[in-house]
This record gives structure tokens, C-alpha cells and sequence, in this order.
């Protein structure tokens, strides 16, 4: 079989496979349907667009063929807005969105004139180098601008996210953000892959074009492969936030101002403290800022900024740190012996094996047992 046959196989298998899992988000049985629904049309959208390795052998229309290259204009808004989707639980699709459809419709309009209106042969030989068109140039032009400000927008969305959400939350841990960290960079890599082969596509290096063409459909079927395990091994996966919450740096100030002395703050911080070692609301694993708020009578923003800003410390290690310390005293418990490493994990309010020792070795050094056992 050579490169060409093989990367058309490859090319099947990852369109194949990206249906397949996209006809599962869009049927499975789920309260977050907005991001099934937006990360299947992703999936597609890349279907779509990488069919065009074996199109040629089923479809002859030109004008279908164009439309395909010009949906990867989709994409790119179509990650972003699944990005949001998940890590906000009161986002929703509205007119303003439309927008992002403005440079797939541009794309289009541009080749109206010498493609979707022509005939014949005109139409043929336009097609036939299509790559060297100014259209084409122009298409290129937008589709690289698209893919740097989405790629952007969904690293500053992210950042927000993980911000807010070590600020305001304990459990589960952060692997949502991870994830998506993760699934951007993949994404990215492909899109490296892309920008080499359109470069390369205009040089006389057509083994090089087809290999590097291989990877990056290669790159994408292992992806979706990727993701398919991740949602069926982490089906927790997801936590999300509410889009109105703000990280502390954007309020403090005003909280700062409204007459707080340094003696308030210093009460305040020792309240705080021996209310967490007396009444230990951190064994509750969904335990966030705004109860924490509410048991110990501080207003939330005010107990934001004296964990944040005066203790210098996250909400999400604040409340780790005295889970922590109380598994230590569990673990040296001679009464406790026989408690596995996981039944103390829950019981000190870490509803995660990977998020409690990786919390035990940044605040001992030690993993558990090596601690158990020293």
C-alpha cells in the first residue's frame, strides 16, 4: 500500500470515528446537552473537512468540494464555544454568536463569482488551481487570523476558569481544566501540521506534503480516540462554574477599602482558622467559598480576599492544606491501621485519589504510604 492509499485509510478511520462519537453525544442520555451538541458539530466540521483525502473517490461535484474546505472556517468558533460551554453552567447560544460565522460566509462570497457561478470548463480549470488563486490566498489569510484568535480567546477563557475556580472550589479537582489545557494543545499541534503542509504545498516536495498530511490525520484519529476514553473513564469529568463569578484581583481593592483595619482583617483570619480545626467543614468534598461564607458569617468577597490576598493562599489549597493535615493524623492513628490509604482520602473530604496525593506530596514531600510507613 503506499502513502497515498494509506493515508486515505487513515483519513476513513478518523472520520469513521469521529461520527461515531459524535452520534453518541448527540443521542446520549445527559443534562449537559448544549456542549454534546456543540463538540458533535466540531466533530463533524473536522469529518467533513478531513473526507477531502477520499472524496475524489465518491464525489465529483466542485462545488461540494469547495464547501468542504471552507467549513474548516467552523471549527475553530465551534471549539471556543464548546470551551465555554463546559466550563460555565450558564452560558448559552444567543443571536451575538452568529457572528462567528461572519468568516465562513466571507470565505464563501469571496469564491462566488469564478466558482459557484461558473460553468463548464471554466469551473474545472479554476478548481484545477484553485490553491494559486488569490481567492485562495485570501481564504488562507483569513482561516490562519481565525485560528490565532480563537486559539488565544480559549487559552484566556481557560485561564479564567482555573483562576476562579481554585478561588471559589475544592472538589472534584482540576482536571477539567487540564483536560481542555490538554485537548487545546492537541488541536494546536494539528494546526502546525496544517501551516507546514499548505506551505509545502506550493514547493515541489510532494512526498514531504503527503507525509506531513499523514500525521496530522493521524494526529486527529488518535485524538478522537483519545477523547472517546477520557469520557468513559472520567465521567465526572466535568465541574462548572458560574460565568458572573470574578477572581479576587478584580474586587479586592473595593473590599480593601470599605474601612477594614489591619486588627479586623487579623480577627477576622483567626476566626476563620480555629473554625476550620473545631468544626472541619473541609470534610464536606463539595465544600466552595460561598458555604465556607456562610458558615463562618463572612461575607463572601471579604473571606475571598483574606484567603487569597492575606493568607496568600487559594480557597482550593487553604481547604487542602487542613484535609491534608487531618490525613496525617489519621495516617500516624494507630487505631486506623487497618484504613486504607483510600478510605482515608474520603474521610478527611477528597473524593479523588490522583487530587489527594498529588495535594500530600506538595505539603509533605511524601506520598501517603512513604509517610504511613516512616
Amino acid at each position: 500500500m503506499d502513502k497515498l492509499s494509506f493515508l486515505e485509510v487513515i483519513a476513513a478511520m478518523a472520520v469513521f470515528i469521529s461520527l461515531l462519537l459524535a452520534t453518541f453525544l448527540l443521542t446520549v442520555k445527559t443534562e449537559r446537552k448544549l456542549e454534546n451538541r456543540l463538540f458533535a458539530a466540531f466533530l463533524i466540521i473536522n469529518a467533513i473537512d478531513i473526507s477531502g483525502i477520499f472524496m475524489h473517490l465518491f464525489v465529483d461535484s466542485y462545488n461540494l468540494k469547495t464547501f468542504k474546505i471552507s467549513a474548516y472556517l467552523l471549527v475553530m468558533p465551534l471549539f471556543y464555544l464548546y470551551v465555554n460551554a463546559v466550563c460555565y453552567s450558564d452560558f448559552s447560544l444567543k443571536r451575538k454568536h452568529l457572528l462567528h460565522l461572519i468568516p465562513f460566509i466571507v470565505a464563501n462570497l469571496i469564491l462566488v463569482p469564478r466558482l459557484y457561478l461558473s460553468e463548464g470548463a471554466a469551473k474545472g480549470n479554476f478548481f484545477e488551481t484553485m490553491w494559486y488563486s488569490p481567492e485562495m490566498f485570501v481564504y488562507q489569510l483569513i482561516g490562519e487570523l481565525q485560528f490565532f484568535f480563537y486559539i488565544v480567546g480559549v487559552f484566556i477563557v481557560l485561564k479564567k476558569y482555573k483562576k476562579i475556580y481554585l478561588e471559589n472550589y475544592t472538589n472534584p479537582n482540576t482536571l477539567l481544566y487540564k483536560w481542555l489545557l490538554q485537548l487545546t494543545i492537541i488541536f494546536l499541534f494539528i494546526h502546525v501540521c496544517i501551516i507546514f503542509k499548505n506551505i509545502i504545498r506550493y514547493t515541489a516536495y510532494n512526498d514531504l506534503f503527503i507525509w506531513i498530511h499523514l500525521v496530522a490525520g493521524t494526529s486527529f484519529l488518535l485524538a478522537a480516540c483519545w477523547f472517546m476514553l477520557k469520557a468513559l473513564n472520567y465521567p465526572e469529568l466535568f465541574r462548572r462554574i458560574d460565568s458572573t463569578l470574578q477572581p479576587t484581583k478584580d474586587f479586592a481593592e473595593t473590599v480593601e477599602a470599605e474601612n477594614k483595619t489591619d486588627e479586623t482583617k487579623n480577627v477576622q483570619i483567626e476566626q476563620l482558622k480555629k473554625f476550620m480545626v473545631e468544626k472541619e467543614p473541609f470534610l464536606e468534598p463539595s465544600l466552595t467559598i460561598q458555604e465556607l461564607a456562610n458558615q463562618v458569617n463572612i461575607p463572601v468577597r471579604e473571606l475571598s480576599v483574606l484567603i487569597n490576598h492575606h493568607i496568600n493562599q487559594h480557597f482550593f489549597d487553604f481547604v487542602n492544606e487542613y484535609r491534608i493535615k487531618k490525613a496525617m493524623i489519621l495516617l500516624k492513628d494507630p487505631t486506623k491501621k487497618e484504613y486504607t490509604v483510600l478510605e482515608i482520602l474520603y474521610e478527611v473530604g477528597f473524593n479523588s485519589k490522583s487530587s489527594f496525593h498529588t495535594s500530600f506530596k506538595k505539603y509533605t514531600n511524601q506520598t501517603p504510604k512513604e509517610f504511613r510507613n516512616s
